[in-house]
């Protein structure tokens, strides 16, 4: 049974991803997630936000833009991130009040003008002074992994996000090195277009490579399947049929994934001795949304040589971190200002 503080302050937990933001509501108790998107005219008007503009994503007419505001993980467009956290905040919460807390969970290497990119986009209209932190994605993670970051003399965290990955090893009670891979699950969906174009003359979106990847992926598994898709012939240009092969899709997959392995396994390889040795000890923590791939756990566990922990909140579990820091204010300790971090 959770512990919830008796006092309720008005508080969001946000994590602010390429692909969706995750919004905890202390007020609601509620996790809200919606599409990190926006789709606007030609003139500038907002046309949608959130899964409304998904929606449009790949359907849109030429003088609709669909954008999506966060790039690998950090903002892109100042201007964008608002209007999408400001309309996915008030979804969360019609209430928000004066004064929100509003802690974010950010990529360790950032720089000061990327740190204060979340100070900027939180200055919404219906926002009304908030008072801002940050905290390290790998912290968030951890606290919602249950590592105890006071104790742990060596623990491994991969997220695999929308376009990348973020590889941060903890010790003495904080992230003592982070590194981002630009490897995600768009690449991974962009990856089987490309080879479905290639043997088959097809056309496909990004929607239907993520299909495919959650349902062919065997990632060195003997699995045969085959699935029946609908594209664009680069031909003829006209609506085509075709079937998909688990081995198409693994091929591509792999491709991906095999060098996020060697990434991983060479970040180990340089972290200190006796930090190393914990980690192979305790083991390395996987999640993000890519982290549900069939048997990714396996494939990295025999290419590293180390046993791999697959998180069951996949991509809710930055944002589960958030809920748990927001609910224990001894956890506060974690977040952080741009004028200064603990």
């Amino acid at each position: 049974m959770k512990f919830h503080n008796p006092i309720i302050h008005n508080a969001f937990g946000v994590d602010l991803g390429t692909s969706a933001v995750k919004i905890y509501c202390q007020h609601t108790g509620q996790i809200t997630t919606e599409k990190n998107m926006i789709a606007f005219k030609d003139d500038g008007e907002v046309l949608a936000v959130g899964n409304d503009a998904f929606d449009m994503y790949e359907k849109n007419p030429p003088n609709i833009k669909v954008h999506q505001p966060v790039k690998n993980g950090r903002i892109a467009d100042v201007t964008e991130a608002l209007y999408v956290l400001t309309a996915l905040m008030q979804r969360a919460d019609r209430r928000i009040g004066y004064a929100p807390i509003i802690f974010f969970s950010a990529p360790v290497n950032m720089s000061e003008i990327e740190k204060r990119a979340y100070y900027a986009i939180s200055q919404g209209n219906i926002i009304q002074n908030p008072r801002v932190y940050l905290v390290d994605r790998a912290i968030c993670d951890a606290i919602a992994l249950g590592i105890p970051i006071h104790r742990t003399r060596g623990s491994m965290i991969v997220n695999i996000g929308g376009q990348n990955t973020e590889i941060s090893v903890l010790a003495n009670e904080q992230v003592i090195i982070s590194k981002d891979i630009p490897i995600g699950g768009q690449q991974l969906n962009g990856a089987i277009c490309d080879i479905i174009r290639r043997d088959d003359n097809l056309l496909i979106g990004h929607h239907t490579a993520k299909r495919l990847k959650a349902v062919l992926s065997s990632l060195g598994e003997d699995i045969r399947e085959e699935r029946k898709i609908y594209g664009i012939s680069t031909l003829s240009g006209l609506p085509k049929e075709g079937v998909v092969t688990s081995e198409q899709v693994s091929l591509a997959v792999e491709a991906q994934i095999s060098q996020l392995a060697y990434e991983i396994r060479n970040f180990l390889e340089r972290t200190p001795p006796q930090i190393s040795e914990s980690i192979r000890r305790e083991g390395i923590y996987l999640t993000g949304g890519t982290a549900r791939i069939p048997f990714i756990d396996r494939y990295l566990r025999n290419y590293i040589g180390v046993d791999v922990k697959l998180s069951t909140h996949y991509e809710l579990c930055t944002v589960r971190g958030l809920e748990e820091l927001v609910n224990h204010k001894a956890l506060w300790r974690w977040g952080y200002t741009i004028r200064k971090k603990k």
